[in-house]
């Protein structure tokens, strides 16, 4: 490893630039520093000021933008759809990478092509990074698998603060349950879990007939009025949340007069409770439907995902 290397690697693991967002802003910087030079000026990476109400956004970061450096270094998959270009961590992440670039140059120490091709190397990393892992134990509860699970993706979305890979799994947990339930014709399309319900003209996650299914970890405002506006559209909300969550939803349903109106089911339960039935209670059948359900699952990873590492092991 060279000094230069070593030097990034310290940057890197410092600051705990590993998710695909961050990423992403590394190699927009990298390359604007070669394209307009070094020393960068912070102010002009960012549009709007801080400290205004509106969040100011890194400039001319998108996907279009990383795609383009990406294909010049052999690489055709999708690193990040959004790229957190209105990200608070983003705008942190470019300014401090930006006095990183400029610290270097003015030691004389800079090259920005060993620099990008570092970081692509990263990125080569992270598409062939570890999935997470399922821990079949035939001495443990279904629901404590499942939640087992669960807790590796928040744990990989708090060392990665900014990601959704907890909600992300979630909603493809549900998902994969309802594809293995319902007939061919009755089942709901699915999306990628950062894409907005507005734009896709969805009432929710998943819709059922009459019934719309939100799936969240986090008990939300904005959630409960999604809920509020499918009961007055003539819809049956149901929310399927982690545990800790259940109570808190609950409590915001109080204040906007909707509870009562609607389903609020723990994902452990809500997943753990088909498998049983699947396997009509027979333990030693059990694996083979977890088998079953996580299979599914990694089929909708590899359709409407960007990242292998949301895949599941067993």
């Amino acid at each position: 490893m060279t000094s230069l290397e070593k030097t990034l690697t310290e940057f890197r693991d410092a600051n705990s630039l590993k998710s695909k967002g961050q990423l992403a802003v590394m190699l927009h910087i990298t390359r604007l520093a070669a394209e307009n030079g070094l020393p960068l000026e912070l102010e002009s990476l960012l549009t709007g000021k801080e400290g205004e109400k509106k969040a100011g956004q890194v400039k001319g970061l998108g996907k279009g933008r990383v795609q383009t450096i990406l294909k010049e270094h052999g690489i055709t998959r999708v690193l990040a759809e959004e790229c957190g270009r209105t990200s608070r961590g983003s705008v942190r992440n470019a300014a401090t990478y930006a006095e990183f670039l400029n610290a270097l140059h003015s030691e004389g120490r800079v090259d920005l092509f060993t620099i990008e091709k570092w970081w692509i190397a990263r990125v080569q990393e992270y598409f062939s990074s570890k999935p997470f892992t399922l821990k079949f134990d035939s001495s443990k509860s279904l629901r404590s698998i499942v939640s087992d699970l669960l807790a590796q993706a928040m744990k990989r979305q708090k060392d990665n603060p900014g990601t959704t890979y907890a909600g992300t799994v979630l909603q493809h947990l549900v998902g994969a349950k309802l594809d293995l339930i319902l007939p061919e014709e009755k089942r709901s399309a699915h999306y990628g879990a950062n894409v907005a319900d507005t734009p896709t003209t969805r009432a929710g996650d998943f819709v059922l007939d009459d019934v719309v299914i939100h799936v969240t970890t986090a008990p939300t405002e904005s959630l409960l009025r999604k809920c509020k506006a499918n009961i007055e559209a003539g819809l049956r909300p149901v929310v399927v949340t982690i545990a800790e969550s259940r109570a808190g939803i609950e409590s915001i349903a109080k204040g906007f007069e909707i509870e009562g109106r609607i389903d609020v089911i723990e994902a452990e339960q809500f997943i753990a409770t088909n498998v049983l039935e699947w396997s009509k209670f027979n333990g030693a059948q059990q694996r083979d439907e977890i088998e079953r359900l996580i299979h599914a699952y990694n089929n909708i990873i590899s359709l409407c995902e960007t990242d292998p590492s949301l895949h599941i092991t067993i």
